[in-house]
């Protein structure tokens, strides 16, 4: 893939120092093993929301993953189904809602970045819930455009800006431009009805942003609850003032997230204040986590340390930039079978009973 779109992906804000804590920090986590008790084997189907997935995690939402391979909202989402795991579609995808409805039989989550006009807001709620999703969820960690310099540097746009300097890339990744060639320019699909025809890429820019800004308040979140019939879980939670909020308007569930180390580059990582929040919080909804994991191993340690469910962006997308439509279903299968090693290595036999393998000083303080 062209460097300026691996960027995109891979990149966090400032000078990417969230980015390595949330890594850093779920590799520090210790799990002690039962060797001499009976185990009649680890079963990793889990529960959630009156679903059962075969596997503990999720696709978390992701932007633009067009531009970063083509079609890969489409394959993830298929390759999601086929594994029955849960999708997340983001309001900036570029497949639209009807699209993934499809493919999926209407079994995905929608990601709402929460617009500055109702209007909008009712219709995306309405396209979502007449598409069969059921879980929504609105997002909390961008309240205001982030700083990354990678992306600056890029000039990064969709479609791509044609300087000179992404066209030698973009000549340097051959498969990926015929890819794009085939597919057609990545749009905001979901969007798409709602922009104005014609406008250049400054303008498309200046539309985004002002369609969405602004911080999702208390306010905002009550004629959501009210509209929405279904599951609403608030993504973007690091601290107990905020849970606290979510648990007074009746959400089901929180995803403690900080954006991938994309928005604040001096905030907590994402294992630490969840593994704060559960005993607070755990009884009263789903508490769940999006940020860190590249492995089994790491998504092992997140629910030893509290979490219902795991969601992971980069690395089904990683998996689909490397092996194209086969890199989702490489990807499931991969951390699937490693997190079943850890939990046969231990002694679990369901994913929740990962908790009582925790050893809790390993947590960072």
């Amino acid at each position: 893939m062209p460097a300026f779109a691996y960027d995109y992906l891979a990149a966090g804000c400032f000078s990417e120092v969230n980015l390595a804590r949330n890594n850093s920090d779920i590799r520090q986590i210790q799990l002690k093993p039962w060797y001499l008790r009976d185990f009649a084997g680890a079963d990793q189907t889990t529960e959630l929301f009156g679903e059962t997935y075969d596997a503990p995690f999720g696709v978390a939402p992701v932007g633009l993953q067009g531009l970063m391979w083509p079609k890969a909202c489409e394959y993830l989402a298929q390759a999601a189904v086929d594994h029955n795991l849960p999708f997340t579609l983001s309001t900036v995808s570029t497949a639209s809602i009807e699209t993934i409805a499809k493919i999926t039989d209407g079994r995905f989550w929608f990601q709402l970045y929460h617009p500055a006009e109702e209007e909008l807001r009712d219709k995306l709620l309405e396209r979502a819930w007449d598409a069969g999703c059921r879980t929504l969820v609105i997002l909390a960690d961008t309240p205001t455009f982030a700083y990354r310099p990678k992306e600056i540097r890029n000039g990064l746009s969709i479609p791509p800006r044609m300087t000179p300097r992404n066209i030698l890339q973009m000549f340097l990744s051959p498969t990926w431009a015929w890819g794009q060639l085939m597919a057609g320019k990545p749009e905001f699909q979901t969007m798409k009805p709602y922009i104005p025809k014609g406008l250049n890429m400054k303008h498309l820019g200046l539309f985004m942003n002002k369609t969405f800004s602004g911080r999702l308040t208390e306010s905002k979140i009550v004629p959501i609850r009210e509209k929405w019939k279904g599951n609403l879980v608030v993504k973007g939670i690091v601290n107990p003032e905020d849970a606290e909020i979510a648990v007074k308007h009746g959400l089901d569930g929180m995803i403690v997230s900080n954006h991938g180390g994309r928005q604040l580059d001096r905030g907590q990582s994402t294992v630490v204040p969840m593994h704060r929040l559960v005993p607070e919080f755990g009884d009263k909804l789903k508490v769940m986590i999006d940020g860190g994991m590249y492995s089994g191993a790491d998504i092992a340690a997140c629910l030893a340390c509290g979490a219902d469910f795991a969601f992971m962006g980069r690395t089904p997308m990683l998996g689909v930039c490397a092996l194209g439509k086969h890199g989702g279903h490489h990807t499931f299968e991969m951390l699937k079978k490693q997190l079943q090693q850890v939990m046969e290595q231990v002694g679990c036999e369901k994913a929740s009973g990962l908790r009582a393998h925790l050893i809790p000083e390993s947590v960072p303080a």
